[in-house]
């Protein structure tokens, strides 16, 4: 049996968020949600820190690039410096089309780099990938 693969998005919009609800739903994709405003949320959520309950493993997190207080790229890199966490699977989920964010973001190991226009395309990749990827053992 598969174990059921969390979800972790930092996202400071909430519009872009409930889209992402709405397009969970519609998938019908029941798996566990968890939401970050910004990269420093979202390591404590990881960490299980600052009174954040932490997400079980394993998950993947959706990261938005331009974030207030630790954008993206930021929390990308403290993520792969942090050896519990450096090898969660990350995809970007952003408005920004700049190669730069693109270029570093692989640098720093991103699983994908989607742009918000195609959010549909990659909530369907999503629905497939944790049906079919086979994880480790925690």
């Amino acid at each position: 049996m598969r174990d059921v693969v969390n979800i972790l998005v930092v996202e400071d919009d909430e519009i872009d968020v409930e889209a992402l609800k709405r397009l969970f739903a519609k998938r019908d994709i029941k798996n566990p949600v968890y939401y970050a405003a910004n990269g420093i949320e979202a390591l404590d959520i990881m960490r299980g820190e600052n009174t954040k309950a932490k997400v079980p493993k394993p998950f993947i997190v959706l990261l938005d690039i331009n974030m207030p207080m630790m954008n993206g790229i930021e929390m990308l890199r403290e993520l792969r410096a942090d050896e519990t966490l450096r090898d969660t699977i990350v995809f970007v989920l952003t408005t920004s089309p700049r190669d730069e964010d693109k270029t570093t973001s692989y640098q720093l190991n991103v699983a994908g780099y989607f742009l918000k226009k195609d959010v549909k395309e990659l909530v369907n990749l999503l629905s497939l990938y944790w049906q079919l990827n086979e994880f480790p053992e925690n």
